[in-house]
């Protein structure tokens, strides 16, 4: 058999990773795997999160383990394609990142303005900060992968693939080298068994959705700090904006 194609999609909070990992999982050849690190992080940083405690019993806290597994241990139910839905933030300082160099990365980012308004809004919370958004690390991982790594990974603006999801999925597996299916842009309503203990936190629309929704940037209103943290952020989401996958205009 082939080695399986061990897909790492590296996101920040607040962006369309779980309706991405959705689309992935309803391929018949792609196993998916939800934050994988995200046990280990909040155990490592002490973060307060909704459902902590569950999240941290549910899964694995020695990240070293879990990065074994991802990166060469058997993929379940043998598919060819194992999609790792991560997120930037979970890369905690002490942790070493050699092993991410063994996967194939991508990035997805998002306008920080949005992201900053619906972490707001979800976690009730205006006590936010850059790290939060996950683009510092998003910028740290594209230079890592570029220089240590030898290939810049591919980023997708998930502005510009809600507009087209179905042309930016034919050039992300063309990027791949795996066929895109058409079963890709489109799922049943519903929580899965893949989905981690905190969906009940957090995975609210997409449970309700069966696709990608419409594209095209909604207004968002800030002010005060979460307005200065979106300020900050700008300049790094421009960064890697630049290199994009660019599809027909």
């Amino acid at each position: 058999m082939s080695e399986p194609l061990r897909i790492a999609m590296w996101s920040g909070p607040r962006n369309i990773s779980t309706a991405m990992m959705r689309a992935w999982e309803n391929r018949p050849d792609c196993h998916v795997s939800d934050e994988p690190l995200y046990a280990a992080w909040l155990s490592l940083s002490g973060a307060d999160h909704p459902g902590r405690d569950e999240v941290i019993a549910a899964g694995n806290t020695d990240w070293r383990r879990v990065v074994a597994d991802l990166t060469r241990g058997l993929v379940p139910d043998g598919s060819a394609i194992w999609y790792q839905k991560h997120m930037c933030h979970h890369l905690h300082q002490s942790m070493d990142w050699t092993w991410i160099g063994e996967l194939t990365n991508i990035l997805l980012i998002r306008r920080p303005d949005e992201v900053v308004a619906s972490y707001v809004k979800a976690r009730g919370t205006e006590d936010v900060g850059p790290e939060d958004v996950g683009l510092p690390q998003q910028v740290r991982l594209f230079e890592w992968l570029r220089t240590q790594a030898g290939q810049a990974p591919p980023v997708i603006d998930s502005g510009e693939f809600l507009a087209r999801p179905e042309e930016h999925l034919r050039m992300l597996c063309d990027w791949l080298g795996i066929d895109f299916l058409p079963a890709m842009l489109s799922w049943p309503a519903g929580p899965r068994e893949t989905d981690g203990v905190w969906a009940r936190y957090w995975y609210d629309s997409v449970w309700r959705s069966t696709g990608f929704s419409s594209g095209g940037s909604r207004r968002v209103s800030l002010s005060g700090h979460p307005q200065r943290v979106a300020e900050q952020c700008w300049p790094l989401y421009e960064q890697l904006r630049e290199q994009r996958l660019r599809g027909k205009s």
